[in-house]
């Protein structure tokens, strides 16, 4: 956040053209309203809680759907096996269905996005690729490996060497969970990770520690909010930072699904989803940069609880159990 209120990446883009360009499109939008004040936080959080869940999923309310989805999720692991069976193979079956719809979209993106960038870039002029450019380099300006050189006293550059394999691969596959053997692997045999600690926080962190996600997030909205001359304030970005945490844990680790939740965060707060079709050109490569990130995090998180055991087992009284 601070990064990109210093940098206000979106200020060195023209606002009137892409204010007119997305003008007729952001006026259909309901969402696109008026920004959150203090006192509507807690009713915005409330809001969340879906009253009729099919009506969320029409209205694609995706932070309603999230929620009615953990809902589902912990009522269903409360059930007996049997009982879990035949409703875990229907929504496994109804997620390989829209995977294979998603692939075939997946297809036709480059084409689609070529022709949404050359329209932009003429209607716009080429000083917009400088604010894209301030945009894309705020938000690989993210990386927290500060929290590595404090809590565990050891050496980014060793870090970093270490960890090169499973961040190159996470950066050119874009999905967490594809690198997630490698990056198990990468914890145990070069940052000295016992297996124990390793089995555990790397594949609970490809599920619920997407760091990199989340800081993108935070970034694209605050370019959108300065492109669009949206006066978020304090309670906003208290509210960005509430939701890009929690719709960033729900995310699946497969590519392209940040700007998925991006939809979600910007109509919360006032800002035309609209401005998504700025953005979705360069979407690509901050992708790829969000995973080197995310993987970064849970070795970072698997370090720093490794040396935190070693250090309380070798604090406890001889003898004690």
């Amino acid at each position: 956040m601070a990064v990109a209120l210093a940098i206000q990446p979106g200020l060195f883009v023209d606002a009137a053209p892409v204010q007119a360009d997305l003008a007729p499109v952001a006026e259909r939008e309901e969402s696109a309203v008026t920004p959150v004040a203090l006192s509507d936080v807690p009713a915005r959080i409330t809001e969340m809680i879906p009253s009729n869940p099919l009506k969320a999923g029409m209205d694609q309310n995706m932070m309603q759907v999230v929620v009615f989805a953990i809902l589902i999720g912990v009522a269903l692991v409360s059930l007996p096996g049997q009982r879990q069976r035949s409703l875990l193979e229907l929504l496994g079956s109804v997620q390989e269905i829209t995977m294979v719809v998603v692939r075939w979209a997946m297809l036709l993106a480059p084409f689609a996005v070529f022709g949404l960038l050359a329209q932009i870039t003429t209607r716009l002029g080429l000083d917009a690729l400088l604010g894209m450019g301030l945009y894309v380099l705020t938000v690989v300006l993210g990386p927290a490996l500060v929290i590595y050189r404090l809590f565990t006293g050891g050496s980014v550059r060793f870090f970093m060497r270490a960890a090169r394999d499973a961040q190159l691969l996470a950066f050119s596959t874009s999905s967490s969970a594809a690198v997630m053997p490698l990056t198990m692997q990468t914890a145990e045999a070069r940052l000295g990770v016992s297996q124990a600690t390793a089995r555990f926080v790397i594949p609970l962190g490809t599920t619920i520690n997407m760091a990199g996600t989340a800081l993108y997030q935070m970034v694209a909205t605050l370019f959108l909010a300065q492109v669009f001359g949206v006066d978020i304030g304090l309670a906003g970005l208290l509210l960005i930072v509430f939701l890009a945490v929690g719709a960033s844990i729900g995310s699946p680790g497969t590519p392209g699904i940040g700007i998925v939740i991006l939809a979600m965060l910007l109509g919360t707060v006032g800002i035309p989803a609209a401005g998504i079709a700025l953005i979705i050109g360069v979407d690509r490569i901050l992708d790829m940069c969000r995973t080197m990130i995310n993987v970064t995090g849970d070795l970072v998180a698997a370090t720093v609880l490794d040396r935190k055991v070693e250090a309380s087992i070798g604090a406890e009284p001889e003898g004690a159990s």
